[in-house]
């Protein structure tokens, strides 16, 4: 494969890795920069690779992404999909490497639940020492302390004075039917507010509350009753928080007394729905309306939380404390957990045994969870959120005067994206060119997500801890993906 890379992956944890091209010189690897140092030639070192990939292939039964790919249609259902045909075999911090040995700079963070980057140390050890203790016990039957631990630190870390108490479940979806299931039983009410183009997750209650009904509500219905959506401010797009409010105050009147409406649930910044940030203005008008109907809000983090955005949590940069608030991905660096942190007068609310699940805060998902917050903290990804996102958005603003099909350029933090039109027009979505520049990119080996109402919306959720150099590196293939779909469109 002309252009591709091998690696040779060494069994020992702190040895180097041999990236090595198909000119025949290797690289030696040690972190995110890699520095060619040689040729390989037909000596050791080329019998060693050959031996090594040999056996790694051997060992696991991987052929090739063509195969695998094959093997998939058979064994998956299509309603899973997959924006790139390649098949992981391993990654480190920012980068991935497929079964074929290339590698890829991954921007998407398997869809930010890497803000710790892929296998970050301290994570990799806090997994390793729970493994020697205890898998599994089920917190309803025998408790243990690291699910304790980690509920006071997210307690202490949420937005607001008032005391604060968190449920743990696995799912993102799961966090956010148990918010509204506490919510509902907190105000015996039954009605939910949600906004167009939010996104809680592909279970069925789940997308109900999801304002995009292609794929992930078409042909699922009936839905959860009373739920209502109103529109979410989009500059770009002149929806105003004016909008909003208004279509709240004619819900009010036209659909449902506020009376009868439990929660309204927002996402800070649109996740699935464009990375459009909900404007302070709103959040705080919101804040309003819930203190004065007696309705719960809730803030759902869980793609924008855990450093994303250049706060712990999105909703900090508009001074508004929720009542409830649901986190998943980045809690845990990878492995499955979500949680509900709200207000503990609400939280109390439901009766003993009314909440929880099998799996709900694991002890390895919980030590990984304590893991994050050490390393958040220690390697102030914080502030290298706004650090990465200031570095991205100039780029992409210059890349925005070469290529004209971007029509805009946005970012909360290191939660950043690009909106691809034609013409230069925001009514003109161009999710043609988006489909196109996500595999050109996956060809050069760069991994970028798209989203959006309209599937015209490039993502980037590089890891917090991307050095600068991959940062670069990144960049400048996204500008040879842009050239070759840009020329693409020209000539069609």
């Amino acid at each position: 494969m002309p252009g591709a890379f091998v690696i040779l992956g060494w069994p020992i944890l702190g040895w180097p890795l041999l990236a090595v091209a198909a000119s025949g010189h290797f690289a030696e690897s040690r972190g995110p920069a890699t520095v060619a140092t040689g040729s390989l030639g037909t000596g050791p070192f080329r019998a060693e690779l050959d031996a090594s990939r040999a056996s790694r292939r051997k060992g696991t039964g991987l052929t090739s992404n063509a195969d695998l790919q094959a093997r998939r249609q058979n064994a998956i259902p299509r309603g899973v999909s997959n924006s790139l045909a390649i098949y992981a075999e391993r990654a480190a911090n920012a980068e991935l490497w497929d079964v074929e040995g290339r590698r890829y700079i991954d921007f998407g963070s398997g869809i930010s639940v890497l803000n710790t980057g892929h296998l970050h140390a301290k994570v990799k050890e806090a997994l390793a020492q729970q493994l020697e203790k205890i898998t599994h016990a089920c917190f309803q039957v025998t408790p243990y302390e690291s699910y304790v631990a980690l509920a006071e630190k997210l307690n202490e870390a949420a937005p607001g004075k008032t005391p604060k108490k968190t449920l743990f479940l696995t799912t993102g979806a799961e966090a956010v039917e148990n918010a509204i299931k506490i919510a509902r039983f907190h105000t015996q009410r039954a009605g939910v507010i949600a906004f167009t183009g939010g996104f809680h997750g592909r279970t069925l209650a789940c997308i109900g509350l999801t304002g995009k009904v292609k794929p992930y509500k078409a042909g699922f219905g009936p839905m959860l009753p009373e739920v209502y959506h109103l529109p979410f401010p989009m500059a770009y797009h002149g929806v105003t928080v004016e909008h909003a409010l208004d279509a709240l105050g004619e819900l009010f009147k036209a659909d449902i007394d506020p009376k009868r409406v439990a929660a309204i649930i927002i996402e800070p910044v649109l996740g699935e729905g464009g990375f459009y940030a909900a404007p302070a203005e709103l959040l705080r008008k919101l804040r309003e309306v819930c203190n004065q109907h007696g309705i719960v809000l809730i803030a759902d983090e869980v793609q924008s939380g855990f450093g994303r955005t250049g706060r712990l949590f999105a909703i900090e940069h508009a001074g508004v404390e929720p009542d409830l608030m649901t986190v998943a991905k980045s809690i845990a660096g990878g492995v499955p957990l979500s949680a509900v942190i709200g207000k503990a007068d609400i939280m109390d609310t439901p009766e003993a045994g009314a909440l929880g699940g099998t799996f709900a805060g694991s002890p390895l998902a919980c030590a990984a969870g304590l893991a994050v917050l050490e390393v958040i903290h220690h390697e102030n990804l914080l502030q290298r959120a706004n650090h990465i996102g200031n570095f991205m958005s100039s780029r992409l603003k210059g890349l925005q005067a070469r290529f004209p099909g971007i029509g805009e350029v946005r970012n909360s933090g290191a939660m950043v994206a690009i909106e691809l039109v034609r013409n230069g027009r925001p009514d003109a979505p161009d999710p043609a060119t988006t489909r196109a520049l996500v595999q050109a990119a996956g060809r050069r080996g760069l991994i970028l997500l798209s989203c959006g109402m309209n599937a015209n919306i490039i993502r980037f959720l590089a890891p917090l801890t991307i050095s600068d150099a991959l940062l670069k590196e990144g960049f400048h293939l996204l500008e040879q993906a842009l050239d070759e779909v840009t020329r693409a469109a020209s000539t069609a």
